[in-house]
C-alpha cells in the first residue's frame, strides 16, 4: 500500500467547479505525486462532511511516526469556510490527542494577508504566490529524512505560534511547470466546468486587482498547450472556461486558441452520437462551450470575425466593462473609453451569438449612487436595444467593490472615506458619496436582478431602468423579507399581482 503523506484540498465555490490550483501543486510535486491525494469540497456542503472525510483520509494514510503534511488553498470566497473547517480538525485533533499534520496554507488569499490574520493560527507554513515549485520544494524539505515514505518516516514537526512564510510571488516560468490537466478525472471532464489557463497575468493596474502592482503577463507554450486541450475533448469534455484575465491582450495568439476551438466545435457539433448510445441525438447532444475573459478595448477587425465564426450555444465571453464613469476609471488606474467599450458590446450583441456577461462595479472612489445609475443604463441599452432580443444572450452582473489584502486602492481610503467590511469579501459599506444605506440597496438590486432577469424568469422590456428597477428590489426585499431561498413560482406570482408593466413573460 502506497500512504498518501501528503493531502492537497480545498472548498470549492459548487461541485461542478474542480480546482486547477491542486491538480497544479500535485502534477509538480516530481517524483513525491504518487503519495499525494486531492480532495475538494464544496462551499455548501455541511461542515460534518468535510471534516469526516478528512479526517478519514489522513487517518487511512497514517501510520506510527509517518510525516503528513495536509495543504489547503485558500480564496476570499472560501476564507471563513476554511477557518471553520481549521477550527474543527485542531478540536478534533486535541479531544484525540492525535498528531496532527503538518498544515501549508497557500492561494490568492493568504498571498498578502497580514501575519496575524487568525488564520495563520492554524497553519506550519504559509506560501504567498504561486506554489507549484514551492510547494515541491517544502514537502521534500519536511520528508527528506524518510526516502521511501514508509511508517520509518520523520516525526511531525511542532507547530509554532507563528507559521513560516515562504515569498513565491515572483512565479516560475511557465515552461517550467508542468500541466495538471491529466488529472482532471472522467467525471470531471464529463460533468463539470473545466478550468484552463493559456496565461498568466494582466498588462493593466486596475488598483482594485491585485495585479496592479505587476504587469507582467506570462504564456505557457501554445502548441503543447492545445495539443492538451485537444486530449481533454476526447476525454469527452465539454465546457472549457478560460481562467486568463485578458485573453485577447496578444490578438495573434488568441486567434489561434479560437480557431482550434471552432475547429473542435465544429467537428462535435456532426459528429454521430456514440454506437453505444440508444437515445436519440436531439436528447443527447452536448455542444462544446468555450468562456473567455476579454478586455472591451482590444477589438480588432480580425478578432471580431472570428467571434462571428461561433455558433449559436458554444461562446461565452466575460467583459469587464467595471464603470462607465471616466473620472472614476484614471482615478483606479483603469484605461477606459466608454464609447468604444459601449460600441464594442453592441457589436458583440448584434453580429455574434456570444452570451455575453458584462460586470460593472459599485462603490469606487468619487463614483455616486447616479453616476453608477447611469452607467448601468448605458450598458443595459446596449445590451437589450436591438432587433431579435434574446433573453439568455447577456448578463449584467453587479459587483460590490472588494478590498482585497494589499490592494493599492486603499489608498483613497481617507479622502474618499471609504469604510469596508473587514471580513470577507471585505466589501465596501459606505463612502463619502455613497450611504451605507444605497450601498445595501445596490446588493439587493444585484441579488434581484440575478434571480429575475440573469436567470431569464422574465423577459425585460426597453422602458427598465436602474432607478426602476432598484424599487422593484426594494418592494421584493420588504415582501420576502429576504433576497436568498425564495420560490421561483412565489417571486414569478408575485412580480405578476403588482401589474407592472417593466416584464413580460419569457
Amino acid at each position: 500500500m502506497v500512504f498518501k503523506n501528503i493531502i492537497l484540498t480545498t472548498i470549492n465555490a459548487k461541485w461542478i467547479h474542480p480546482s486547477l490550483a491542486l491538480r497544479l501543486l500535485k502534477a509538480n510535486l516530481g517524483s513525491l505525486e504518487e503519495f499525494c491525494e486531492i480532495i475538494e469540497f464544496a462551499l455548501r456542503q455541511p461542515l460534518h462532511e468535510k471534516l469526516d472525510q478528512l479526517l478519514a483520509a489522513l487517518a487511512n494514510n497514517s501510520c506510527a511516526g509517518s510525516t503528513r503534511i495536509l495543504g489547503i488553498s485558500v480564496s476570499i470566497w472560501n476564507h471563513t469556510a476554511t477557518i471553520e473547517l481549521l477550527k474543527a480538525l485542531e478540536q478534533t485533533w486535541s479531544e484525540n490527542q492525535a498528531i496532527k499534520p503538518i498544515i501549508v496554507l497557500g492561494g490568492p488569499e493568504v498571498t498578502h494577508l497580514p501575519p496575524d490574520s487568525e488564520i495563520f493560527n492554524f497553519a506550519d507554513y504559509v506560501i504567498r504566490g504561486e506554489g507549484e515549485i514551492a510547494f515541491r520544494s517544502l514537502c521534500e524539505s519536511i520528508l527528506q529524512d524518510d526516502n521511501r515514505f514508509s511508517c520509518a518516516g520523520v516525526q511531525n514537526a511542532a507547530g509554532s505560534e507563528q507559521p513560516s512564510f515562504i515569498d513565491a510571488r515572483s512565479g516560475a516560468a511557465l515552461d517550467e511547470i508542468k500541466t495538471a490537466y491529466h488529472l482532471y478525472t472522467d467525471e470531471d471532464v464529463t460533468k463539470k466546468l473545466i478550468y484552463v489557463e493559456s496565461s498568466r497575468g494582466c498588462p493593466f493596474r486596475c488598483e482594485f486587482c491585485m495585479s496592479a502592482s505587476d504587469r507582467t503577463v506570462r504564456e505557457f507554450p501554445l502548441e503543447p498547450f492545445l495539443a492538451e486541450m485537444d486530449t481533454l475533448i476526447q476525454r469527452g469534455a465539454k465546457t472549457f472556461k478560460f481562467l486568463d484575465r485578458s485573453f485577447n491582450t496578444n490578438i495573434k495568439r488568441s486567434l489561434r486558441i479560437i480557431e482550434f476551438f471552432q475547429n473542435k466545435i465544429k467537428q462535435n457539433s456532426s459528429s454521430p452520437c456514440p454506437p453505444c448510445s440508444p437515445c436519440l441525438r436531439e436528447k443527447n447532444f452536448q455542444p462544446l462551450v468555450v468562456h473567455f475573459e476579454m478586455v472591451p478595448s482590444i477589438f480588432p477587425a480580425e478578432l471580431r470575425e472570428a467571434l462571428t465564426r461561433f455558433p449559436p450555444g458554444t461562446l461565452r465571453l466575460e467583459i469587464g466593462i467595471q464603470t462607465l464613469n471616466e473620472e472614476a476609471a484614471a482615478r483606479i488606474g483603469r484605461p477606459s473609453n466608454p464609447e468604444k467599450e459601449l460600441e464594442t458590446l453592441r457589436f458583440l450583441r448584434e453580429e455574434t451569438n456570444a452570451v455575453i456577461h458584462a460586470d460593472l462595479i459599485a462603490g469606487l472612489p468619487g463614483e455616486d449612487l447616479a453616476s453608477f445609475g447611469r452607467g448601468f443604463d448605458k450598458l443595459l441599452n446596449v445590451l437589450i436595444n436591438i432587433k431579435s432580443y434574446n433573453v439568455n444572450k447577456f448578463e449584467i452582473q453587479v459587483g460590490i467593490l472588494k478590498l482585497l489584502p494589499g490592494a493599492v486602492i486603499s489608498r483613497y481610503n481617507e479622502a474618499f472615506r471609504m469604510r469596508y467590511n473587514p471580513l470577507p469579501p471585505y466589501e465596501i459599506e459606505e463612502t463619502s458619496l455613497i450611504t451605507a444605506t444605497d450601498l445595501r440597496r445596490i446588493k439587493n438590486f444585484s441579488r434581484f436582478w440575478e434571480l429575475i432577469v440573469n436567470r431569464g424568469l422574465f423577459k425585460i422590456t426597453k422602458e427598465l431602468s436602474f432607478d426602476k428597477f432598484i424599487l422593484l428590489s426594494d418592494e421584493l426585499l420588504v415582501f420576502f423579507g429576504k433576497n436568498w431561498g425564495i420560490d421561483k413560482k412565489k417571486l414569478q406570482n408575485e412580480i405578476k399581482n403588482r401589474a407592472i408593466s417593466l416584464f413580460f413573460l419569457s
